[in-house]
C-alpha cells in the first residue's frame, strides 16, 4: 500500500469518525439552536440553493456591493467579496438543502482541521495513528467543537484552516524551498477570506512567532550552518510575508480603509494614549479584555463542569445539563475543557523528547493561554498597549484554539513514546506511571473534602454561588451548582482513575498495542459527554421551510421598496432582509462611527426616522396600546397582524428618498447634530445640518421653509448606483436618504460633483436652478486596487505551481 493510500484511508477514517460524533446535527432536517445560525449565517446562505450553477462560480467582474437591505445601508467596501473565491462554500450550500446544510459546512471544515493537524503531526515525525489521534484532538476538544452552540460558523471555518498554516511553513523550513512559504501564505490569505478577521488575525501573530523562533532556532543550533541559511530563509519569510498581504489585498485594502471610520477605528477616539489627548483608535480597555478566561477556570480543563456548562441563549437548557454556566464570564458560549487524555500525554514529550518541536507546541500552548486569560495577566496588558492590532479586537480567549493545536500536537507525540520499548523500560516512565496515578487520587480527596465540608464551603462561597445571571437567579442556584461541582469532581474523578488503569496496561507487553486504541476510544467518549450538551437543534423557521410568507410580510412586500421598516418588536430583522424589506438597523459589533452615534440618540418621535425613509414600525400590539398617546399622530396603524400580537405604524413624516432644501446650517460639533435631530420641532426638509460652508449661496436657516414646489424622482434605485432627477426651483442642496459614506461618487449632468454630510449621517449634493441628473456610484478605490494585487497573487502562484509540477515531472523522468 502507498503512502498516498494510506494517508487516503486515515482520512476516510478520521470523516467517518466525524459523521458518527456529530450525526445528531447531520442527519435532521432540524437546525443549530444558536441565534447567529437562526437571525443571520441561516438567512444569508439559504437562498444560494435557489441560484443558476454559474452564479455561484467567481466572476471576474468583482465588485465592491453596498447592501441597501441591512442596516439602512451598510458596505465593508468589498472587504467580504472574497467569499466569492470559496467555491466549495457555494457548492455545498447549492447542493445540500438549507437548514442541514449549516451543520454539514461545519463538520466538513472540522474534518478540513484535522487532515492539517494531522499533516502537522507528520511532519514532524509523529506515526499515523499518533497523528490520527492529534486530528481528532483539535476538533473534538470541546474547546473548538463547542463553538457550533455559539453558532460561530464562519469562526470554526477559520480556525480550521490554521494546522495548514503551520503545515506548510514547516515544510518550507524543512526543505528550504519557497513555494511552501508562498503556499503558507496562500492558505493564510484564504484563511482570511473567511471572514473571521480576529482569528486570521490571531493565527498570523502565532505562525510569524513560531517562523522568528524556527529561524532562531537554526541559527542557534548550528552557527556555522545558521549563518548560511539565515539569509535565505529570512528572505523566504519576507517572501511569505509580502505574498501574503498582496493575496489578501481585495479584503485587507478595504478592510483597512473601512476600519477608520468605525467604532473601532483610528479616529473612534476608544482608545486615548497616555498622558496625551491624541486618539490611538480601537477598543477600551473594558471592552477589549471582555470575556478574558479567568484564572479559577483552568481547573476546568480537567473538571469541565466545574463551572456548570451551556448556555441558555435561544431557548432553555436541555435536560441533561444540571446547570448553567456560573463563572465570571458573564457571556459565555463555549467550554474551556480539551480532553483529559491530552493532557495526561502532555508531560512525555517533555521527559524524553525535548527538542525544537516540543518546545514550540508547548509554548503555544503556554503563551495562548495567556493571552487567553486577558486582563488577569501583565503578558496581555503589555500587548493591548504595544503591539499593533490588538486593541481592536475583544474576547481574548478566542486565542484557545492555539492551546488546542499545541496539545494535539504533544499529544501525537505522546503516544508514540508509550509505543517505545526503550521509553517503558525507564525510571522515568515508571515514575510518569506513578504521576498519573496521583491524579485520580487527587481528585478523589478533592471529592471528599466538597462532601464532608458541603455547609462549610458553600458559606465560604456563597457570593460567587449564588449569583445571578442573565437567565437564573433565587436561592436555589447555591444547592443547584454546588451538587453540579460535585457530580463533576465525581465523574472527573472516576475518568482518571480508568485512564491510569489503562495506562498501567502499558507494563504489560502484550497488551501494548491495545492502549492508543483505549485512549482514542476513552478520548472520543469523554469529550461526546460534554460536545453533546452544545449540540441544540430546533425545528427551522417555518416559511423557510414551508415556503410560505406570513400576511405580516406579504403587507410589506406589497409596500414601496425604497420604504425602510423597523422592527421593535424583537423579531428578527433579517427575516426581512431575505424577503427583500429594507430595515433600519441590524445588529453588528462593528458600526461606521456616524451611524453609531445616530442610533445612540435615536429618537423615533423627533425626525431622525424620517430623514431614514422609515415608514413602517413593528411593534408589539400592547406595547402600542401603553405608548399611543406618546406617539401621537406620527404613527397611526395600518395592518394587524393575525391573532393581533403585532401591529404594523405607519410613519406619516416619513420624507421621499430625495428633497430639495433651502437652507444650509453648518454644525461641527456631531453631539450637537444629533442633539437637533432628536427635537421633534427640527424640520429637515427646510433647514440642512452640514460641516462646512455651503460651495453655492444658500437661503438663510432661521425661518426657512420648506420648498413648496420640488420635482424629485429616483428612476434607478439600485446597490451601486442610483439616479435623481430633480428640478431646482433656487440653489438648494439635494439630500438623499442614504448613508453618506466615502465610497459614493457623485456626478450631475456628468460633471463629477462633491458629496457633503448632511443630517450627520446622510448624503447631499448642491444644486442650482434647473432640471438636474445626479448619479451617485459606489466604487471604492482601495477595493479596486486589492482586487488586481489579489487577481495577480494568483496569477503567480498559479506559475509556480506549474513550475513545480514541471520539476517534478523531471525528477521522476529522470528516475
Amino acid at each position: 500500500m502507498s503512502d498516498r493510500t494510506k494517508k487516503l484511508a486515515i482520512f476516510t477514517g478520521m470523516l467517518l469518525v466525524l459523521l458518527c460524533f456529530f450525526s445528531r446535527i447531520l442527519f435532521t432536517d432540524k437546525i443549530i439552536r444558536a441565534p447567529d445560525i437562526i437571525g443571520e449565517f441561516y438567512w444569508g446562505v439559504r437562498g444560494i440553493r435557489d441560484m443558476k450553477f454559474l452564479d455561484i462560480l467567481p466572476s471576474w467582474s468583482l465588485q465592491a456591493s453596498w447592501n441597501m437591505m441591512i442596516n439602512s445601508g451598510y458596505s465593508v467596501e468589498g472587504g467580504d467579496v472574497s467569499l466569492a473565491f470559496l467555491v466549495w462554500r457555494n457548492l455545498l450550500f447549492w447542493l445540500i438543502p438549507a437548514p442541514e446544510s449549516v451543520a454539514w459546512f461545519i463538520v466538513l471544515h472540522l474534518f478540513f482541521g484535522a487532515c492539517g493537524t494531522y499533516l502537522c503531526c507528520r511532519v514532524i515525525g509523529a506515526s499515523r495513528l499518533a497523528a490520527f489521534l492529534g486530528g481528532l484532538i483539535f476538533v473534538l476538544a470541546p474547546e473548538n467543537a463547542s463553538l457550533i452552540n455559539a453558532g460561530h460558523v464562519m469562526k470554526i471555518a477559520t480556525i480550521c484552516y490554521a494546522p495548514w498554516a503551520f503545515y506548510f511553513l514547516e515544510r518550507g523550513f524543512q526543505t528550504r524551498r519557497v513555494i511552501f512559504f508562498l503556499t503558507t501564505a496562500f492558505v493564510l490569505a484564504f484563511q482570511f477570506f473567511n471572514t473571521h478577521w480576529q482569528i486570521a488575525f490571531y493565527t498570523c501573530l502565532c505562525v510569524g512567532a513560531y517562523g522568528i523562533c524556527r529561524l532562531l532556532g537554526i541559527v542557534v543550533a548550528d552557527k556555522d550552518e545558521g549563518r548560511k541559511l539565515f539569509p535565505r530563509l529570512f528572505g523566504m519569510n519576507m517572501v511569505l510575508l509580502v505574498f501574503f498581504l498582496t493575496t489578501v489585498a481585495i479584503s485587507l485594502l478595504p478592510l483597512a480603509n473601512w476600519s477608520k471610520d468605525t467604532n473601532r477605528g483610528v479616529q473612534s477616539g476608544a482608545n486615548q494614549a497616555a498622558g496625551s489627548s491624541a486618539a490611538k483608535g480601537g477598543l477600551d480597555v473594558e471592552e477589549a479584555m471582555s470575556w478574558s478566561l479567568p484564572p479559577e477556570e483552568l481547573g476546568a480543563f480537567v473538571i469541565p463542569g466545574f463551572f456548570g456548562l451551556s448556555r441558555q441563549e435561544a431557548g432553555d437548557n436541555p435536560p441533561n445539563i444540571a446547570s448553567y454556566y456560573w463563572g465570571r464570564m458573564r457571556f459565555t458560549q463555549t467550554v474551556s475543557y480539551m480532553g483529559l487524555i491530552p493532557w495526561l500525554l502532555l508531560p512525555l514529550p517533555l521527559i524524553f523528547r525535548r527538542d525544537k518541536y516540543t518546545w514550540l507546541s508547548l509554548g503555544g500552548i503556554v503563551g495562548g493561554i495567556l493571552f487567553s486569560m486577558g486582563k488577569y495577566t501583565p503578558f496581555y496588558w503589555m500587548l493591548y498597549r504595544f503591539f499593533p492590532g490588538i486593541n481592536h479586537f475583544r474576547v481574548p480567549k478566542m486565542m484557545m484554539f492555539i492551546p488546542v493545536l499545541g496539545l494535539a500536537i504533544l499529544a501525537a507525540r505522546g503516544i508514540d513514546l508509550i509505543r517505545d520499548e526503550e521509553v517503558r523500560k525507564t525510571k522515568e516512565f515508571f515514575r510518569y506511571l506513578l504521576g498519573i496515578t496521583v491524579l485520580p487520587i487527587v481528585l478523589f480527596v478533592l471529592l471528599g473534602i466538597e462532601r464532608a465540608g458541603a455547609d462549610h464551603w458553600m458559606g465560604q462561597f456563597m457570593d460567587m454561588l449564588a449569583q445571578p445571571t442573565r437567565y437564573e437567579q433565587g436561592p436555589q442556584l447555591v444547592g443547584q451548582r454546588w451538587a453540579n461541582l460535585v457530580r463533576e469532581t465525581a465523574l472527573a474523578g472516576g475518568l482518571a482513575a480508568v485512564c491510569a488503569a489503562v495506562f498501567w496496561m502499558l507494563r504489560k507487553p502484550r497488551l501494548v498495542a491495545a492502549v492508543p486504541w483505549l485512549l482514542l476510544l476513552l478520548f472520543v467518549g469523554d469529550t461526546w459527554r460534554i460536545n453533546d450538551k452544545f449540540l441544540f437543534l430546533t425545528e427551522a423557521p417555518v416559511k423557510a421551510k414551508a415556503g410560505e410568507v406570513s400576511p405580516l410580510l406579504r403587507f410589506l412586500k406589497s409596500t414601496q421598496k425604497t420604504w425602510r421598516v423597523l422592527p421593535m418588536d424583537g423579531s428578527d430583522p433579517m427575516q426581512y432582509v431575505s424577503e427583500g424589506i429594507p430595515v433600519m438597523f441590524t445588529s453588528n459589533a462593528v458600526q461606521q462611527m456616524r451611524w453609531q452615534q445616530f442610533l445612540d440618540g435615536f429618537n423615533p418621535l423627533g425626525p431622525m426616522p424620517d430623514i431614514v425613509n422609515v415608514k413602517y414600525l413593528i411593534i408589539a400590539n400592547e406595547s402600542y396600546q401603553q405608548q399611543k398617546g406618546l406617539l401621537g399622530n406620527k404613527f397611526a396603524p395600518v395592518f394587524t397582524a393575525p391573532g393581533g400580537a403585532t401591529v404594523v405604524l405607519e410613519n406619516r413624516n416619513v420624507l421621499p428618498k430625495g428633497w430639495l432644501v433651502p437652507a444650509a446650517a453648518v454644525i461641527n460639533e456631531p453631539a450637537q447634530r444629533v442633539g437637533i435631530m432628536q427635537n421633534p420641532g427640527f424640520n429637515p426638509a427646510a433647514v440642512a445640518l452640514v460641516e462646512s460652508p455651503p460651495s453655492i449661496a444658500m437661503a438663510n436657516p432661521d425661518g426657512a421653509v420648506p420648498l413648496v414646489q420640488q420635482r424629485v424622482t429616483v428612476p434607478v434605485y439600485e446597490g451601486n448606483r442610483i439616479v435623481v432627477d430633480a428640478a431646482a426651483p433656487v440653489n438648494t442642496l439635494l439630500v438623499l436618504g442614504e448613508k453618506y459614506y466615502k465610497g459614493w461618487y457623485a456626478s450631475v449632468d456628468g460633471n463629477k460633483t462633491e458629496i457633503v454630510p448632511v443630517d450627520h449621517i446622510l448624503r447631499g449634493v448642491y444644486l442650482t436652478p434647473g432640471p438636474h441628473r445626479v448619479e451617485f456610484v459606489f466604487d471604492p478605490l482601495p477595493f479596486k486596487v486589492g482586487k488586481w494585487l489579489t487577481l495577480a497573487s494568483f496569477a503567480l502562484f498559479a506559475v509556480m505551481l506549474g513550475r513545480e509540477w514541471w520539476l517534478r515531472r523531471r525528477v521522476e523522468g529522470a528516475s
